[in-house]
C-alpha cells in the first residue's frame, strides 16, 4: 500500500524519461526565449529569466502536468509596444497585473468557456500551430551557409531512425549532441545559439518594477495587461486541452488558469517578460520525449538556468541547425494529417471544413492563435445556428366541426428559428379558437417568447383566442416571466 502512494516520477524508468525530456526542452527553450526577447525589444536575459521562473512556478501551481510554460511570441507581440513607448519598468508592471487578471479570470470560471470550442476549431488550432512552428524555422534556413542544410537533414534523419535503435535517450537530445560535436570538431562555420545573444551569467534577483505607483501608471499598463492575460489564457487552455487528448488524461483548467496568473506575477517580480504555455516545447516534452509529470516541467526551467550559467560557453556552440531540425520534427508530429486526408474531407460536413480552414487562415495570417480560435468558434456558432434554425417545424390540424385548429410546433425555438415562426400561421382563415401545442418544442430565449406574443396579438386583432399548451418546465418558466413584457405595451 505504501508503495502505491509514491509519486509516479520516483520510478527509475519514469524519472529517466522526465529528466531527459526536461533537458531537451531546456536546450530548445534557449534560442526561442532569446528570439522572443528580441520581439519584445528587451535584453536576451529577460526572456531566459521569464522562461526559468514560468516553468519552475507552473510545475508547482499549474493544473496540467508535463505542459511547458515559458516566454512566448504571442505575449512578446502584445507587450512589445508598451516597452517601446514607456520603457522596461512598465512592461514588468504589466506582466504582474496580467497575472492578477489571470487569477481573477480563473476564479470566475473562464476555463469553462473551453467547452464552447468545437472540435473543428481544435483541429484548425493544432494544424495552424504546426504551420507556425515550421514558419518560425524558415528564417533560420534562409541566407545561411550551405552546411546548414545537410546538418538539418542529418538531424531529421537521426530523429526518425534513432528511436528504432533505442528509446532510452530522446532522439532530439542525441541529434543536438551529435550535430554540436560534428560542427565543433570539424570547425564548420554555421549560425549557433551564441549568435542569438549573450546568455545570463547569474540568477535573476527579485524586485519591484521601476514605475511610479499611480493611477496614471495603471491606465497605461491595464489595456496591455488585459490583452496579455487573455492571449496567455487562451493559448494555455488550448494547449492543456491538446495535451489532455494526447495523454488521454484530464487536467484542472481552472487551476491552470490561476497557476498561469501566479507564474506571471512571480516572473514579473523577478524582472521577466511574462509568458504562457509553449505549444512547440510542450509537444517536444509530451509527444516526442514521452514526459507525463510535473518533474519534466520543473527540470526544463531548472536546466535552462544551469545550461546558461554553468555551461554557457558549450551551449553557445550548439548549431541552430540542430534546434531547427528538432522544431521541424515537432511541427510534422503536431500536424493532424488525418484531418486533410481526401477520405476524411469527403465525409466531413462542409461547415466543419470551413471552420477548420478559417481557423488556420486567421492564425497563419495574424500569427495569433487566440484570434484564430475566437473567429473559428464564432464561425462554428453561426453555422450551427443556421443549421438549427431550420429545425423548427409547424403542422396544423383543424377539428372536423371547424371550431378550432391545433398547431403542433416541433424543434428548438431561439432567435434564429423563431423569426420564421410568425409567418407559419393562417391568421385570416383559421377558426376562432387556436391551440398551439409546444410539447415537442423548447423555448430558449426572449426572441421566441416575443414571436409567440406576436402570434397571439395577430389573432387577437381578428377577435380570435389563442391557447398555448404542453410547455416543458424550463420553457413554461421563461414564457411566464417574459410574455407580455417584451412589446412595451404596443
Amino acid at each position: 500500500m505504501r508503495g502505491s502512494r509514491r509519486p509516479s516520477w520516483l520510478s527509475p524508468k519514469v524519472l529517466r524519461t522526465e529528466v531527459l525530456a526536461g533537458l531537451v526542452v531546456a536546450l530548445a527553450l534557449i534560442p526561442e526565449a532569446i528570439s522572443f526577447s528580441v520581439i519584445a525589444g528587451v535584453d536576451p536575459a529577460i526572456g531566459l529569466f521569464a522562461s526559468f521562473t514560468m516553468a519552475v512556478t507552473i510545475a508547482v501551481v499549474g493544473g496540467r502536468p508535463a505542459m511547458i510554460s515559458a516566454a512566448t511570441g504571442a505575449v512578446a507581440l502584445v507587450i512589445a509596444p508598451l516597452n517601446r513607448e514607456h520603457g522596461f519598468g512598465y512592461l514588468v508592471a504589466a506582466v504582474i497585473l496580467a497575472g492578477v487578471f489571470q487569477i481573477v479570470l480563473g476564479a470566475l470560471g473562464v476555463a469553462r468557456l473551453m467547452r464552447f470550442v468545437p472540435r473543428s476549431v481544435m483541429v484548425g488550432f493544432v494544424n495552424s500551430l504546426a504551420i507556425l512552428i515550421f514558419m518560425a524555422q524558415v528564417p533560420e534556413m534562409h541566407d545561411v551557409p550551405w552546411p546548414v542544410y545537410p546538418l538539418i537533414a542529418a538531424g531529421l534523419a537521426l530523429m526518425v531512425f534513432f528511436p528504432k535503435v533505442t528509446t532510452v535517450i530522446p532522439a532530439p537530445l542525441v541529434s543536438i549532441v551529435i550535430l554540436t560535436v560534428i560542427t565543433v570538431a570539424a570547425g564548420i562555420a554555421v549560425p549557433t545559439v551564441g549568435d542569438k545573444g549573450d546568455l545570463p551569467s547569474s540568477l535573476p534577483v527579485p524586485g519591484l518594477p521601476d514605475v511610479p505607483f499611480t493611477l496614471e501608471t495603471l491606465k497605461i499598463i491595464a489595456p496591455y495587461a488585459l490583452a496579455m492575460a487573455l492571449v496567455g489564457l487562451m493559448e494555455s487552455l488550448m494547449t492543456a486541452k491538446l495535451v489532455d487528448d494526447i495523454t488521454d488524461t484530464h487536467s484542472n483548467k481552472t487551476r491552470e488558469s490561476i497557476g498561469q496568473g501566479i507564474a506571471n506575477i512571480v516572473t514579473g517580480f523577478f524582472g521577466g517578460m511574462g509568458g504562457c504555455a509553449m505549444i512547440g516545447q510542450t509537444m517536444i516534452n509530451v509527444r516526442v520525449s514521452g514526459a507525463r509529470t510535473r518533474l519534466s516541467t520543473f527540470l526544463a526551467g531548472a536546466f535552462l538556468m544551469v545550461l546558461c550559467i554553468v555551461f554557457g560557453p558549450i551551449v553557445s556552440d550548439i548549431p541552430m541547425a540542430a534546434l531547427v531540425a528538432v522544431m521541424v520534427m515537432v511541427s510534422f508530429a503536431t500536424f493532424d494529417w488525418h484531418s486533410i486526408a481526401p477520405k476524411t474531407l469527403k465525409r466531413m460536413p462542409a461547415g466543419e471544413i470551413t471552420v477548420m480552414v478559417i481557423t488556420v487562415a486567421c492564425v497563419v495570417a495574424t500569427s495569433n492563435l487566440a484570434i484564430g480560435v475566437v473567429l473559428g468558434s464564432i464561425t462554428a456558432m453561426v453555422i450551427f445556428a443556421k443549421r438549427v434554425a431550420h429545425l423548427a417545424d409547424v403542422t396544423s390540424v383543424t377539428d372536423p366541426d371547424g371550431t378550432q385548429v391545433v398547431y403542433s410546433v416541433t424543434g428548438e425555438l431561439f432567435f434564429a428559428s423563431s423569426n420564421d415562426l410568425v409567418g407559419q400561421f393562417n391568421y385570416a382563415t383559421d377558426p376562432n379558437k387556436i391551440v398551439i401545442d409546444l410539447s415537442a418544442a423548447h423555448i430558449w430565449d426572449a426572441s421566441s417568447v416575443a414571436a409567440l406574443d406576436a402570434i397571439e396579438t395577430k389573432y387577437a386583432q381578428r377577435g380570435k383566442t389563442v391557447e398555448i399548451i404542453s410547455l416543458n418546465e424550463p420553457s413554461a418558466r421563461i414564457h411566464k416571466t417574459l410574455s407580455g413584457e417584451l412589446t412595451g405595451g404596443h
